[in-house]
């Protein structure tokens, strides 16, 4: 193939033809011959005759040019002309694609798997063998080389990971390859540590190619409280011109809906690659923030979590006693603020004031006895969540609370008068700590020696105290004691909040005990020395597409692995949490910076771009005929022939020929298109959630489902659609496959009414929270948080699990279980009238008549079901026959819920037939 540019000729010999067209040109050009003038004195005679038809002395040069433009259209046609000609790349053996597979590359995602397809369709022609590797998810051992067509089969379960590679863990794999083998490369345009070596030693193999996208990357470091504002500092890996972008403040409203609570943009100077910003937000705003991103940018690395070092606690303080006048050492409160101060906001006043501000914590420093109704508001208090702190001293030791019986609003039973050690009126020395034990809260902390204890309030022994003591001195009494009240907890410190009755309020462990007891929230992420000993349950972890993710069903982490730091397979991105405080681990720490890849020389580095080849063949044929025409046209014209009726007929068959004939269809508006086909045929549709992966998915899931209703049934449903809510006509399709996304915007009150209206008259929301129903319809995933935002507003009957008995579970198939791409049991659907009962001889209740309006779930059925133009299934599904088991239920599931929509319960209604056929005399 002879290319020009970006234009490819599969015959360029053929172009040889174009030599004739100046000849052609002044052929034409001489006929007819020009005519030789005569005078003729006869010709008077003829004047003011008009002739029917005319003929020129010569072709007009435009008519020339129209013939030569046909025929060059024809002779280029021809030479098969191609547009984007697919570049034929050299080479034979074996392909190892190679992908970083980092969250730099998620932004681009699409493009790179776009890419590799590409490699393994041109080395599957050639017949290369290949191999695809993740620099995230390295392979055990060395390379295994398939055939080009089976590795194109594992594209669609190629995910990058929100981490990047482990140096060392790539250097010993590539020290492991062997033999020889080409390399396409697909970087991240990230510099990293170990690039260069990995380079060289694919280099000892074969020849290297990398393909790399040139746009520039963004990220955040981890976000900062510095002076009463926040700080977030943003990285970019270009530093050439001024630069801006959009960063958001996300978070939970009052109503627990996830919105953006607050914006501010960025902007990065010429030739700099930090650009810092500053948010001065409320105390209350503040405290919502659950994460900061670059807006519209898709990457993990373009996400920051905030934790404790962001959330300030609301603490409030109330004394027993007032500390006398210029002893402010005395003050019983004076080491809790110098304590909290740094950390937490304090809150000041009453107790009545106090719970009306619904503070975090609400320290007690020796308060003894309460008024009955204080007493009730704040045990109410601690039972919705909160945190009571009490601390003893004289007035406690010397009250009778909690002696005879345990007082709600302490932690344990109190032994009268307390107990006085290593004074001047006591025999003995003053009490040192014990170690802390593995169950509690401060296990870790280490015990300074110079911590005594000489005064104390004693607990009764009592069977639960054990369970109870969080802290002991070393002679085995309570320090310190907690129980869980309701949501909330009650803790008492055995001793003051002042240096009379110990030195423990003088001590760094002072502050650290409070920090552990989530009392305050710590400036800066805890050091090794304090995590040690501790576990960390990841609470939410960060994909790294930069999407927030369940994490319940992983392991936890050691404390000294999050010490460690650095994002990977055993520690993601994501929120940890431990005894009421929580960390965050980001992709981007704290000293990072971004820095774009440089490649040597000798290295060829292409882009991501896929060109796709345009036979124009067919275009240039098409042109050489239409301009044929109109040189007929202008014939007929010049002649004289094109007059009157003759040359209307032409002029519409010209126009009919060119334009082609104009169907019914196109004279309607979209929405008149749209109503023909969706009641003219079955049509499934889709809610669009405007995330493109999730939408892509659920198009394909719904016409693979539509693909084994037509094989299986009678129904034969043509291709899905997807819907706007908000501006889209609903009652055309029989059902509405809604996947819940957790930055799924909330529909407006409009489409709120036009769903009422599609559930009353009979339509059905399958709602798919696609999160393997981990939580139950409890909603603890935010996915499930979603879904009950988004439902609220909807005239939903009451739910029930999917009883044993209902319709669903035999439609068309016999099914109790209901999986998609997950296995999950739990399926939500209307519940069943409550005088519902078992008829006699019947296996099943006398239900509802109904179609059931919703249907909640959480197994992820549109990415089991989805499928390919070819019918090739797009996403994975369990493992082996397992797997393939599971596909075939959960399309088994897809059946019967389309039949049960357009049926109904009428297989219930085998209720009826006794007494039909009793009715009958039968």
């Amino acid at each position: 193939m002879w290319t020009v540019g970006s234009l490819g000729f599969a015959a360029p010999w053929l172009l040889l033809g174009l030599v004739v067209l100046p000849v052609l040109w002044l052929l034409l050009r001489a006929v007819p011959p020009a005519p030789i003038r005569r005078r003729f004195p006869g010709v008077a005679l003829l004047l003011g005759l008009a002739d029917s038809e005319t003929q020129t002395d010569r072709t007009p040069w435009w008519l020339l040019l129209l013939r030569m433009l046909a025929v060059a259209a024809v002779i280029l046609g021809f030479a098969g002309p191609v547009l984007n000609p697919q570049v034929d790349r050299p080479g034979s053996g074996p392909l190892l694609v190679l992908v970083d597979g980092t969250w730099a590359d998620a932004r681009d995602w699409e493009r790179r798997t776009d890419r590799v397809a590409a490699a393994l369709g041109d080395a599957s022609r050639e017949g290369r063998s290949a191999a695809l590797v993740s620099l995230t998810d390295l392979p055990p051992g060395g390379l295994s080389f398939q055939a080009a067509d089976a590795v194109s089969a594992r594209l669609p379960s190629l995910e990058p990971a929100a981490w990047e590679p482990d140096p060392e863990a790539v250097a010993d794999w590539a020290a492991g390859l062997e033999g020889s083998f080409g390399t396409f490369w697909l970087s991240d345009g990230l510099a990293r540590d170990g690039r260069d070596d990995l380079l060289g030693a694919l280099e000892t193999h074969g020849t290297v190619t990398v393909f790399e996208s040139p746009r520039a990357l963004m990220a955040l470091r981890p976000v900062r409280f510095e002076e009463d504002a926040v700080a977030v500092t943003a990285l970019r890996t270009d530093t050439g011109a001024v630069r801006e972008a959009d960063l958001a403040a996300m978070g939970l409203d009052p109503a627990g809906v996830e919105r953006r609570l607050a914006g501010v943009p960025i902007t990065w100077p010429a030739d700099a690659a930090e650009a810092e910003v500053q948010l001065s937000l409320p105390p209350e705003l503040r405290n919502r923030i659950t994460r900061f991103e670059i807006a519209g940018v898709r990457s993990a690395g373009a996400v920051t979590l905030a934790d404790d070092a962001l959330r300030r606690r609301e603490v409030a303080l109330i004394a027993g006693r007032e500390g006398r006048e210029a002893l402010e050492l005395l003050d019983p409160l004076h080491y809790l603020r110098e304590a909290l101060e740094p950390t937490a906001d304090l809150v000041a006043g009453d107790l009545t004031d106090v719970l009306l501000a619904n503070p975090d914590v609400i320290v007690f420093a020796d308060v003894a006895v309460l008024a009955p109704g204080e007493a009730a508001d704040v045990l109410s208090w601690v039972e919705n969540g909160g945190m009571l702190l009490r601390f003893a001293g004289p007035r406690l030791a010397a009250s009778d609370i909690s002696i005879t019986e345990e007082d709600p609003l302490m932690p344990v039973r109190l032994r009268a008068g307390g107990r006085s050690v290593g004074g001047a009126m006591s025999w003995g020395e003053p009490k040192t700590l014990d170690a802390f034990a593995d169950e509690s809260p401060f296990v870790g902390l280490p015990v300074p020696e110079d911590v005594t204890v000489n005064a104390q309030v004693m607990a009764q022994p009592d069977p639960s105290l054990a369970d109870r003591v969080i802290a002991q001195l070393a002679d085995g009494t309570p320090l310190v004691t907690r129980k869980p009240v309701g949501n909330g907890q009650v803790v008492l410190f055995h001793v003051t909040a002042n240096a009379e009755w110990s030195t423990l309020p003088l001590s760094g462990l002072f502050v650290r005990m409070l920090e552990r007891l989530a009392v305050s929230t710590r400036p800066t992420s805890p050091d090794a020395e304090e995590l040690t000993g501790t576990t960390w349950q990841p609470r939410e972890v960060l994909s790294a597409f930069g999407r927030i993710e369940n994490a319940d069903d992983l392991p936890g982490v050691a404390g000294e692995r999050l010490a460690e730091g650095g994002p990977g397979p055993d520690l993601p991105p994501g929120l940890y949490a431990s005894d009421g405080r929580s960390i965050a681990v980001n992709v981007i720490d704290a000293e990072r910076t971004l820095t774009a890849a440089s490649w040597p020389a000798r290295i060829v580095v292409e882009g991501l771009n896929v060109t796709r080849e345009t036979v124009l063949k067919g275009w240039l044929l098409a042109g050489a005929l239409a301009l044929l025409l109109v040189d007929i046209l202008a014939s007929l014209a010049l002649s004289g022939r094109l007059r009157g009726p003759r040359a209307a007929a032409a002029g519409l068959a010209a126009l009919l020929v060119l334009a082609g004939v104009p169907d019914g269809a196109r004279a309607q508006s979209e929405a008149d298109r749209l109503a023909v086909r969706s009641t003219s045929e079955v049509v499934l549709a889709h809610v669009l959630t405007g995330d493109e992966t999730v939408d892509s998915v659920a198009a394909a899931g719904l016409r693979g489902l539509s693909n084994v209703l037509f094989q299986r049934t009678s129904i034969e449903p043509a291709a899905p659609l997807g819907v706007n809510i908000e501006t889209d006509e609903l009652a055309f399709f029989p059902l509405l496959y809604w996947p819940v996304t957790t930055d799924q915007q909330i529909p407006s009150s409009q489409a709120y009414d036009k769903l009422n209206r599609y559930l009353r008259s009979g339509g059905m929301i399958v709602f798919d929270t696609r999160d393997a129903d981990l939580a139950g319809f409890g909603s603890a995933t935010p996915e499930g948080r979603r879904l009950q935002a988004l439902a609220r507003p909807l005239d939903i009957p009451q739910l029930e699990p999917l009883p044993p008995d209902h319709v669903l579970t035999r439609t068309f198939y016999l099914l109790q279980d209901f999986p998609g791409r997950h296995a999950g049991r739990e399926l939500w659907v209307e519940a069943a009238p409550p005088d519902a009962e078992l008829v006699e001889g019947m296996p099943f209740r006398d239900l509802n008549d109904g179609v059931t309006p919703v249907v909640i779930g959480g197994n992820d059925w549109a990415a089991a079901w989805a499928v390919d133009e070819t019918g090739a299934y797009l996403l994975p599904v369990g493992r082996g026959m397992a797997g393939e088991r599971q596909r075939e239920l959960a399309y088994r599931f897809g059946v019967n819920l389309v039949m049960h929509v357009l049926t109904g319960n009428y297989k219930s209604d085998q209720v009826h037939v006794p007494a039909l056929l009793d009715r009958l005399g039968q």
